[in-house]
């Protein structure tokens, strides 16, 4: 099976409205722009995107956010996004906010076949109503569910042919479980090897979790410069 795409819009040109995506990064850390990119020129709508947080105003999913090609965020942290913030209080946009350790558990368990677990986190708060909850050796766990997606959008450092991928230090955050919890998963990397060419020792996410491979150039943007004034 041939994974390696040609470019970002193949990729992604079986993503249609209506479907639900998992995006990898923490804040512009590890996000896969150039899917992005192609999503926004591709033109999908009516998007449920499950992502750490929504990018900025002018880059990663705050550019899917200006052209109103997301119906639903499924979030942790939205805090330096104006339009996200605009769209969420004038009723544009549906937003559920998770713990942040719960989101990432919640793929994780999706990625491997957990359907639902109990968790400490949120308890006593809205974040509980509605929720089943149970108590356990004295303690109040609520009941969380699963979380899978019709597409896994990631970022990886490099890759073989076959989509054994590799993340480089921080980038690792939300995309390995990402990419074992879509029933399709792209991977965007640096540099795409042979096989046989990458250490099996240092693969942290196996092939068998990724479908497709494109290899994209990258600005890596900052999405806040702090720099001691002399």
């Amino acid at each position: 099976m041939n994974k390696v795409y040609q470019s970002a819009m193949d990729a992604i040109a079986d993503i249609q409205d209506g479907a639900t995506l998992m995006v990898g990064g923490f804040g512009l850390c590890g996000i896969p722009e150039n899917l992005i990119l192609a999503l926004r020129d591709k033109g999908v709508k009516d998007l449920t995107v499950i992502s750490n947080n929504c990018g900025v105003d002018d880059w990663g999913l705050g550019l899917l956010l200006q052209n109103r090609q997301i119906k639903k965020m499924i979030s942790s942290y939205v805090g330096e996004n104006k339009e996200f913030e605009r769209q969420f209080l004038s009723g544009e946009l549906e937003v559920e906010l998770v713990p942040q350790g719960t989101l990432a558990e919640r793929c994780r368990a999706g990625g491997a076949g957990i359907p639902a677990f109990f968790t400490p986190a949120g308890v006593g708060t809205p974040v509980a109503e509605g929720k089943e909850s149970r108590v356990i050796d004295g303690k109040e766990y609520i009941l969380e569910h699963a979380l899978r997606a019709d597409f896994s959008l990631v970022k990886a450092f490099r890759s073989d042919v076959m989509g054994n991928l590799i993340y480089r230090k921080t980038t690792q955050n939300f995309n390995p479980m990402m990419a074992t919890a879509g029933v399709i998963t792209i991977a965007e990397v640096e540099e795409i090897v042979a096989v046989g060419e990458l250490d099996p020792d240092f693969i942290h996410t196996p092939s068998v979790y990724v479908q497709r491979v494109v290899q994209g150039a990258f600005e890596k943007r900052i999405e806040r410069r702090t720099v001691r004034q002399g």
